[in-house]
């Protein structure tokens, strides 16, 4: 085969690549500002507010990771995993004596005239949906956050395989055209060398 033909396949081959990747970056980018926005519109329409600092409801150690955004608002996937995590699961952990929903919910299943826990019940699930729609926020984010990498490394190895097929382009037109390669003549010169010795 000819070089020159060669060089030219590969590097068309590149190009088609090329066009393969910087059509997944777009559809990622879409991906990510799609996931973002709904994200962020979704949790600020809930006018969800961390509480200030210095306030009580986030005083103690298991509360630290909440004074990062003391006072904001929460708009982002991020945020929703620290509330969720951080606050309403330490509070519903004091709410429900450290048993879970399901549990109590067993309970008060098993003691139909206990009306104090199945007040408790109540706001177990109240407190473990919420917590759950954060989460869920949350994941959904970082869905989002993945699909922009990802972007990111299908634009950057579309630009590289585009340089690297704009050489192949170039060169296959330095190379003499009589320059074979896979025709076995690497072979022949080896066998030569061999029995010349």
């Amino acid at each position: 085969m000819q070089r020159r033909a060669f060089d030219r396949v590969v590097s068309w081959v590149g190009l088609a690549l090329v066009a393969l990747l910087v059509t997944a970056g777009s559809l990622l980018s879409w991906a990510n500002s799609y996931v973002s926005n709904e994200v962020h519109n979704q949790l600020a329409s809930q006018k969800i507010f961390f509480p200030p600092k210095g306030s009580d409801a986030i005083k103690g150690p298991e509360f630290a990771a909440m004074q990062q955004y003391a006072g904001q608002q929460l708009t982002t996937g991020d945020q929703a995993e620290v509330y969720a995590d951080h606050f309403i699961a330490n509070h519903l952990k004091a709410i429900g004596g450290g048993k879970t929903y399901s549990e109590l919910s067993a309970q008060a299943i098993a003691n139909p005239t206990d009306t104090k826990l199945a007040g408790t019940v109540q706001t177990m699930f109240r407190g473990e949906t919420l917590r759950g729609l954060l989460l869920n926020a949350y994941a959904f984010g970082k869905m989002g956050t993945i699909a922009g990498i990802g972007a990111v490394v299908a634009f950057v190895g579309g630009g590289v395989i585009l340089l690297l097929s704009g050489f192949g382009l170039w060169h296959s037109y330095r190379v003499p055209t009589t320059k074979k390669i896979f025709d076995g003549s690497h072979e022949k010169i080896t066998d030569a060398s061999v029995t010349t010795q």
